[in-house]
């Protein structure tokens, strides 16, 4: 089955749930059917947590988009590690409480994705 940009549209718009704990991290195919509804270059990390790389033309580029990122974080009550130097910045995406990856990692790398003007 394809996915289709409208997939990825849906996850971007849907809200993150705080997770409080108390339920398993997602695993095996469940992973693998989120994963396919990202846009392309998210990995998922020993089905621990998600990475994504995102490249900028200058370093101003890419802290704008930090910026923008961080405002999403508190919105959606979801906290991504964030990397950033010249010209790059990564995202490692996990649930805390649980150790592992939910579906509001999904939703958040989506509404990361959105935010990214590719230069």
């Amino acid at each position: 089955m394809s996915t289709t940009q409208k997939d990825k549209d849906d996850l971007a718009e849907r809200k993150c749930i705080p997770c409080v704990g108390g339920i398993e991290p997602l695993k095996g195919d469940a992973l693998e059917k989120l994963l396919a509804r990202l846009n392309n270059d998210w990995q998922i990390i020993e089905e621990h947590h998600l990475e994504k790389q995102y490249k900028f033309k200058d370093f101003a580029h890419a802290l704008q988009f930090v910026n923008k990122v961080g405002q999403i974080t508190e919105e959606q009550g979801h906290h991504p590690d964030i990397y950033l130097a010249w010209s790059k910045v990564r995202l490692t995406v996990w649930t805390h409480k649980i150790k592992g990856l939910h579906e509001s990692d999904f939703i958040f790398a989506a509404k990361a994705d959105k935010l990214y003007m590719p230069f």
